[in-house]
């Protein structure tokens, strides 16, 4: 993906975010997190299964990842017009038992609505993309069932606030807004501008072809 150099600048940049959110890692509790997420239910499903494909599924999803994104929803770094108002009144421990409890439930299948991408997603899934615009494998981040890697950081020597999320059997719509919106630079809360650059490196094709193969994974 990036060079060796990059990866020792990427530490130092994400250093501070670590001190900045170091106490938003906390155990939280599931059974207090489903009494907490009724006004959740409505866009991501009793289970965090959402039915609709703009509003993505949290079930099975990182807790470190969920927590992350709440906290940068609440401090602005994210920015949605229903999810940042909702993440407002939020405090810790309500960020902390609403991610244990959706990363406790179990994620399904996405509905796959483009079969003839498949193959080209899984290659870039699984091999990356070559010159001139060098992608590398999604799968050394996000492992061969889409269900993300919560000690990845541990693994690159950088902080937890840099996390590779589940992607297995989430919308292809979802993921391909994701990435429309990291090529595009309207999601910016990636750590040292890592999806950004990837996402920069694929056409509209390559992402609507990702998106529709971690569709198909089961994590």
């Amino acid at each position: 993906m990036v060079g060796t150099s990059r990866w020792w600048v990427w530490g130092s940049v994400v250093s501070a975010a670590a001190v900045c959110t170091s106490g938003a890692w906390g155990a939280g509790s599931a059974e207090a997190g489903k009494a907490k997420a009724a006004a959740c239910m409505a866009c991501h499903g009793p289970d965090g299964n959402s039915l609709a494909d703009m509003w993505p599924k949290l079930a099975g999803q990182l807790p470190q990842y969920l927590r992350k994104q709440l906290h940068d929803f609440k401090a602005g770094r994210r920015k949605n017009e229903q999810m940042s108002p909702m993440a407002q009144p939020l405090s810790d421990q309500d960020i902390d038992d609403l991610s244990a409890f959706f990363s406790s439930q179990k994620a399904n299948q996405a509905a796959v609505t483009k079969k003839e991408l498949l193959a080209a997603g899984e290659k870039i899934y699984l091999k990356g993309k070559g010159r001139p615009d060098v992608v590398p494998a999604c799968v050394g981040c996000h492992g061969m069932t889409g269900a993300g890697k919560a000690d990845w950081a541990m693994t690159m020597k950088v902080p937890p606030t840099t996390l590779a999320p589940a992607l297995g059997g989430q919308h292809p719509a979802y993921t391909a807004a994701q990435l429309t919106a990291y090529k595009g630079g309207t999601r910016a809360n990636d750590e040292a501008h890592v999806m950004r650059d990837v996402a920069g490196r694929l056409n509209a094709s390559e992402i609507a072809a990702v998106a529709e193969y971690v569709a198909t994974l089961s994590r």
